[in-house]
């Protein structure tokens, strides 16, 4: 791959290198390192306020980083990369439109600022999101799932190589969710679109992401692919007790163990795949745990995500 002038050998169509953002003196993001492959999705978690907005708003240069770099299609971002952003497709936050047009007409005239005069692409774009019967309504008839639909749409509208998704599923009922899952698939198996979506609804992501990235307080916590959270992935023990701190204090007093954690004062997860639960269930009762249940389960996103963001382990 032949890169411009001053650019860097990398193998990613997208990256960012130690970038922050710092207003009023407070750390938005600090030191964020994100790499994304061509052709896959990228699901980037946090929870509210962990940064994911701000990030993605350096990424299309609607804000300038106070320290790092973004790489686009291996060329640095700039103030006037114009050509490169014309590349990418995106949504951040809540679509705005000009209320008093169409949806079809402000699809139009997303078109003419981007140069783009492809024949069909608006009513393609219109029909892909389930708004081709709505195409002529004014923008102020519609719903708020409407709207997000609209904005996704105008984001896929100039077919671009890389789409950038700030939480698109927000406002959709559980069809348009599923309507979504499916077109982002086919746009990205289809057409080679790049697609990076960040969600705080893990179990959206699970469904559809190569790979994800997970940003709390700012700060990058873990880059992993699916796949190898997959082959990781041992499962674990989850045990009820009447009494769960006692059985906590059994578990690392009496067995020794240190990998498990409390779950909402309710439950605890023991995350060891070489116990065994005869020896488990023997020595709580030993020591007067009332058992209420226990079993294995295999481990969620949800799991490896609230891990990492909740402190680990116990």
């Amino acid at each position: 791959m032949v890169f411009g002038k001053g650019a860097v050998n990398m193998p990613n169509i997208l990256q960012t290198n130690q970038l922050t953002k710092t207003i009023g003196g407070k750390d938005l993001v600090k030191n964020v390192n994100i790499h994304i492959k061509k052709g896959e999705i990228y699901g980037f978690l946090g929870p509210n306020g962990a940064g994911k907005t701000t990030v993605m708003k350096m990424i299309t240069n609607l804000w300038k980083p106070t320290g790092g770099e973004v790489w686009l299609f291996g060329e640095k971002l700039r103030p006037a990369s114009y050509e490169v952003l014309k590349r990418m497709g995106s949504m951040i936050e809540f679509p705005s439109f000009y209320e008093h047009m169409s949806g079809k007409e402000n699809l139009q005239l997303h078109c003419e600022y981007m140069g783009y005069y492809m024949s069909g692409s608006v009513e393609n774009a219109l029909e892909m999101l389930g708004l081709s019967e709505a195409a002529e309504k004014k923008v102020k008839s519609y719903s708020l799932g409407m709207k997000q639909r609209l904005g996704i749409a105008r984001a896929i509208l100039c077919k671009p190589e890389l789409l950038i998704l700030d939480e698109p599923t927000n406002g959709l009922d559980p069809a348009g969710m599923k309507q979504l899952r499916d077109l982002l698939r086919m746009l990205c198996s289809e057409y080679g679109i790049t697609i990076m979506i960040s969600s705080h609804l893990l179990s959206e992501v699970e469904s559809i992401a190569d790979t994800i990235g997970v940003i709390h307080h700012g700060n990058m916590m873990k880059e992993v692919s699916m796949k190898e959270i997959a082959e990781k992935n041992t499962g674990y023990i989850t045990l009820a007790a009447a009494d769960v701190k006692k059985a906590a204090y059994v578990l690392a007093d009496k067995l020794e163990l240190d990998q498990f954690k409390v779950i909402d004062g309710q439950e605890i997860r023991i995350y060891n795949d070489r116990i065994d639960t005869t020896e488990l269930v023997s020595v709580l009762s030993v020591n007067g745990v009332e058992i209420i249940s226990i079993g294995k389960k295999a481990e969620s996103l949800e799991d490896y995500f609230l891990k990492l963001t909740e402190g680990g382990i116990r």
